[in-house]
């Protein structure tokens, strides 16, 4: 039956158990959905998002400490918990563990230790500031804009070279602004007057706490300067083109596009004295940078670096500090009125110091590896309907096919951990001195990318925690990764229907194997490489396709008065409705082998599979953390994750039988199909 006019009639949906009696029950629901969040008298082709998610969203509140409630905030709460117990178990015997368990006990206990932190005051940051102080020429100061522990307007990093992904390359790049991006300084209206006056209120507190005469006089100087930075430095959007950003350089050249900066033995400061060529990444904004330090007075740089500094670190200092942080950047800019738990805290500053250490013990306590068996026969299945797809791209010719297809091949996924782990042994953490903790952290990083510049590219380094509930794809090493966390229901769930597996975590690996194929993943072939391997006709009818994509998003205005970057959230975008149009392939290919599905809760396989894929969008946010994610974020928002992709795929119109004239209703012909 169909499951609009069951709905239009007002029948309840029967309850119909997923799995075998005796067997495992999904983590969610009957079939790995919680059917509760479904609002039924929103038709599906008007608004899918609201009919997967609607009577959830209409009884959630966000909680008092997040920006949003979802699937995301359950899941990452879950892992919260899980790594408190690893933490909290090692402060408590640190030497149950070996070093490793000395060094996050330590850590942990010295940022819970609050009447400790109070009692040292600003102690343990006036060598700090008293290094500032003493600076006596811009020479000096521009050292410690590369310094891993200070903000400058230019910062340095450490990446694979893009044109010769086995050998790393420095970068230098556009830094330096306290508020969230450029946007926030340049655009007009009362909203953004707020917050720029609430950013001079933070400031002026910070400095005036700190011990600083005149201090919305430093203020006001400050930003001047940060709003000069932001009208030079480039727009997100031109930010994330990989070959407008590609510019290597030798000293010589480097020089001579900022000749204020005294490149060499600023570099050498931070152990990049021996490295021939640096990658500009965005070379005007990096000019712009060196002309104000040229005419910006030596003060206002260092009130600049006192302030930033005590803007990173508030979380390592007395409570006041912590709190007017708080309430600038998550109470005024993101509307979120109650600081988290002090214990969810300092399990985020231990996973940013010795977060490997950790997950090592996460994963053993956490993560099945049937999980990884079951992840293996998953992504089998998506490369295997992506390669039927790329066979069958209309917009592929020959030449170009071929080279997508020694890409897909190429294609290297990872699961679950780090086949290796870093070794912390070397950091020295010490219980009762949290600042000194995290400043040793912030070397102990940088030094480590530093120790790898020489040497090959070591693939089997992982770019996120285990313990992390999310994914991603490098292009430069044509890989997917997975940690342990966010293979887990409601994302992956070995109990669950295989649709709701297919719609869920599938399209996750349809989104991150597409990123070789968006807009910018494009533009490296699959050994990493930065490289043009596209017919001019291919990429001409590819850019078609995007642009469609692009002017479709530009349409939609979450908040009133702020749209959607559609080229700004381009790759994200061709990445969801490439990655569920691969899913939804895959998911027809497991059910050639094993049949057609039964009818579970009145719903029919195909619907249970796109219902998974909007299931697993399920959020709310606060309208400023909604804002920033407008104005700074690739990602488009979550109900737009869903509806801006389903109202593309023909197989979704069959599914629900969507016609003409309901709200996500598009014609046939203004459909984007990325395959």
């Amino acid at each position: 039956m169909n499951l609009h006019r069951l709905i239009l009639a007002g029948t309840a949906l029967a309850l119909v158990a997923a799995t075998p009696a005796g067997a495992a029950r999904p983590a969610f629901g009957s079939w790995g959905y919680d059917s509760s969040a479904m609002d039924r008298a929103v038709k599906p082709g008007d608004d899918f998002f609201a009919f997967v998610n609607g009577s959830w969203d209409k009884r959630t509140q966000i909680a008092p400490d997040r920006t949003f409630a979802g699937i995301d905030s359950v899941l990452n709460d879950k892992i919260d918990s899980d790594v408190r117990a690893i933490v909290e178990d090692m402060a408590k015997s640190p030497d149950s563990n070996g070093r490793i368990g000395q060094q996050v006990g330590d850590y942990y206990a010295s940022y819970m230790d609050q009447p400790g932190i109070e009692a040292q005051g600003l102690g343990p940051v006036r060598p700090v500031l008293a290094r500032i102080a003493a600076l006596r020429d811009k020479s000096q100061v521009a050292h410690l804009f590369v310094d891993p522990s200070f903000t400058g307007p230019i910062g340095v990093g450490i990446l694979p070279d893009f044109k010769d992904p086995s050998r790393y390359i420095a970068a230098v790049a556009q830094s330096g602004l306290g508020l969230p991006n450029r946007d926030y300084y340049l655009l007009t209206g009362e909203k953004y007057d707020r917050y720029r006056a609430g950013y001079r209120d933070y400031m002026v507190k910070t400095l005036s706490m700190a011990g600083f005469a005149d201090a919305a006089a430093r203020a006001d100087r400050v930003i001047a300067l940060e709003t000069a930075l932001a009208r030079s430095q480039w727009t997100p959007e031109r930010s994330r083109d990989v070959l407008a950003v590609y510019n290597p350089m030798d000293r010589a050249k480097l020089t001579a596009l900022a000749p204020q900066f005294d490149w060499t033995p600023m570099l050498a400061s931070v152990g990049l004295g021996n490295v021939p060529t640096i990658m500009a990444l965005q070379p005007s904004a990096i000019s712009d940078a060196g002309k104000l330090l040229d005419t910006t007075p030596l003060d206002t740089w260092k009130d600049y670096l006192a302030f930033h500094f005590l803007r990173t670190h508030a979380q390592y200092l007395p409570k006041s500090f912590d709190d007017a942080n708080f309430d600038f950047y998550s109470k005024q800019l993101r509307d979120v009125p109650v600081q988290r738990d002090r214990w969810k805290r300092g399990v985020t500053e231990v996973n940013a110091a010795l977060g490997e250490g950790v997950g090592q013990i996460y994963v053993q306590r956490h993560y099945p590896a049937e999980s990884d068996r079951q992840m293996g026969e998953l992504i089998g299945d998506i490369r295997a309907a992506l390669h039927d797809k790329i066979n069958h791209a209309s917009w592929m010719d020959a030449s170009t096919r071929a080279q997508a297809l020694a890409k897909l091949a190429a294609f290297d996924p990872r699961t679950g951990h780090p086949v290796r782990y870093i070794d912390y042994s070397s950091l020295q953490v010490r219980r009762g001195d949290l600042l000194g903790n995290a400043l040793r952290a912030e070397r102990f990083g940088w030094d480590l990318q530093v120790s790898r510049l020489p040497k090959p590219v070591d693939r089997s380094l992982w770019g996120m925690l285990p313990q992390t509930n999310n994914a991603y794809y490098d292009p430069t090493m044509n890989q997917i990764t997975f940690p342990a966390a966010i293979l887990q229901p409601p994302y992956f769930d070995p109990n669950a229907d295989p649709a709701s597996n297919y719609g869920s975590i599938g399209a996750t690996i349809g989104h991150e194997i597409g990123h070789g194929f968006d807009d910018q993943g494009r533009h490296f072939d699959g050994s990493g490489k930065l490289r043009d391997w596209w017919s001019p006709d291919a990429a001409k009818l590819y850019t078609a396709h995007a642009d469609r994509l692009v002017k479709q998003y530009d349409a939609y205005e979450p908040i009133p008065g702020v749209r959607i970057k559609g080229q700004l959230t381009l790759g994200e975008n061709l990445g969801d409705l490439g990655g569920l149009e691969v899913a939804y392939a895959a998911y027809r290919r497991y059910v050639a082998k094993h049949g057609e599905p039964p009818v579970i809760d009145g719903l029919t396989g195909d619907q249970r599979f796109f219902i998974a894929y909007g299931y697993s969008w399920e959020t709310k946010t606060r309208e400023g953390a909604l804002r920033a994610q407008l104005l700074t974020n690739e990602h488009s928002p979550a109900k737009y994750r869903v509806n801006g992709v389903v109202r593309n795929m023909d197989a979704w119109y069959s599914a629900f039988n969507v016609k003409p004239g309901d709200a996500l209703y598009l014609a046939p012909a203004d459909r984007v199909h990325v395959w």
